[in-house]
């Protein structure tokens, strides 16, 4: 039974932006790695994570150094820049589970902001022309926010619909067993009693 819908969405800055969206199926007692690149220094991944009903991640990077780690996250939101140019691995165990396999949704994003040179020629329309890239860069970044809010929200909103579901379908069963176990009880009671009288009425017989 699939009982876990978890999600890691790494996303960064605003500029060139390198993505991966994967789902995958976590075995009971496995672990799944999955890997970025990262070709220069100074590149944010951030990292948003979580699901229901917990699961274990890790991030390391080029040099097997630990980067992130979290034991039985639900949900979770982290950057951090890239300090070292290669493959960062970012793996997930199902460890705490011996029996079911949990989902598992993520993206992998790694983005970089380039830096913005000073104008080459001064003037009026040189000041318009920087604060005109400054606008659009401060726009880029808020729309990379607002993305990864409706990431983070749409992630949340699954979670709470796998969550409404078990409880559904644990009430269901839990109103069947109660109803086998009410006719059980009247069908046993309906054979101790009819065994009673039944002995009762030899006992006195002549």
């Amino acid at each position: 039974m699939r009982a876990l819908t978890a999600v890691a969405l790494f996303a960064g800055a605003v500029a060139s932006v390198s993505a991966t969206a994967l789902t995958t199926t976590v075995p009971p007692n496995q672990r799944l790695c999955f890997y970025a690149d990262v070709d220069k220094e100074g590149e944010k991944i951030g990292v948003q994570s979580g699901g229901d009903f917990d699961i274990d991640f890790e991030v390391k990077d080029p040099l097997n150094d630990q980067i992130l780690e979290g034991q039985r996250e639900r949900q979770g939101d982290y950057i951090f820049t890239a300090n070292r140019v290669g493959e960062y691995s970012f793996c997930f165990e199902n460890d705490m589970s011996s029996f079911t396999e949990k989902l598992v949704d993520f993206d992998i994003m790694v983005e970089s902001e380039p830096r913005r040179e000073a104008p080459a020629r001064a003037g009026q329309l040189s000041d318009h022309t920087s604060a005109l890239e400054e606008s659009v860069y401060k726009l880029k970044s808020m729309l990379a926010t607002v993305e990864r809010t409706q990431k983070y929200f749409h992630t949340r909103e699954n979670r709470g619909f796998s969550l409404v579901k078990s409880t559904q379908n644990k009430l269901f069963w839990y109103a069947v067993l109660e109803s086998l176990a009410i006719v059980c009880m009247a069908v046993f009671q309906v054979y101790v009693l009819q065994n009673f009288f039944t002995n009762t009425g030899r006992k006195y017989r002549v």
